[in-house]
């Protein structure tokens, strides 16, 4: 767990760093699927100040969910990753595979980009919300209990409330997992997902337990037990 607010997006980047270094050093390539909303901004800032310390080359960059607005709105997750840090860096335009927020079409975009996922992503960035919620899997949602699908439409109660999301299979089959949090508004959060009864229909980050949670002081404010 970060314990300083300062050093929150440094270490977080530092995470990221490693994980892919570990994932090629085994392996030829690394598959990384990134999270939305403002907590990441700061990090992939840093990431992109570390550029050198990435072989972007290698990366494959896919997303843990999107709202359904077009890649240029200010509400994209697209967007926000280009301006932050995909802009930045020498990743190949052809392996950054955005979800098609845009179509009119939800459900086709949805299985369109199932398709393009592997079967298990080496590193998945999540975030959590205030009321537990990751990527764009909300609080008693019928989508908690998919099993099958990969890749769903949602319903976010805060708008845009059109969305796309990745489905808990695809949390489990994840071979990283890092929860990142900032901020006193998600203390209640974490420290329900990390203390209280597992309950992920009423807490959905707790499909993400198994992972490192990168959280920085006011996240972790609230937690009985700190990490250390």
């Amino acid at each position: 767990m970060v314990r300083h607010a300062s050093a929150f997006a440094e270490a977080a980047a530092a995470w990221i760093v490693d994980a892919i270094a570990a994932v090629l050093a085994r392996r030829d390539r690394c598959s990384v699927a990134l999270t939305g909303g403002n907590t990441p901004r700061a990090i992939y800032q840093r990431l992109a100040d570390r550029h050198v310390d990435v072989p972007w080359g290698l990366l494959d960059i896919y997303f843990g969910d999107e709202r359904r607005v077009p890649p240029d709105d200010p509400e994209s997750n697209y967007r926000m990753a280009v301006e932050t840090l995909l802009g930045s860096v020498p990743v190949e335009p052809a392996r950054v595979h955005r979800m098609q927020g845009e179509l009119e079409d939800g459900a086709l975009a949805a299985l369109e980009y199932e398709r393009e996922l592997p079967p298990a992503l080496d590193i998945l960035l999540l975030g959590v919300g205030a009321d537990g919620h990751t990527a764009s899997l909300f609080p008693g949602a019928p989508q908690l209990r998919e099993r099958e699908r990969h890749v769903v439409v949602s319903v976010s109660p805060l708008p845009p409330t059109g969305r796309l999301t990745i489905t808990p299979p695809v949390i489990a089959a994840a071979r990283r997992v890092a929860v990142i949090a900032a901020g006193g508004s998600k203390a209640q959060a974490v420290a329900r997902a990390l203390e209280g009864s597992f309950d992920p229909y009423t807490l959905p980050a707790q499909f993400a337990l198994r992972g490192s949670w990168l959280l920085d002081d006011a996240a972790a404010s609230l937690l009985r037990v700190v990490p250390a």
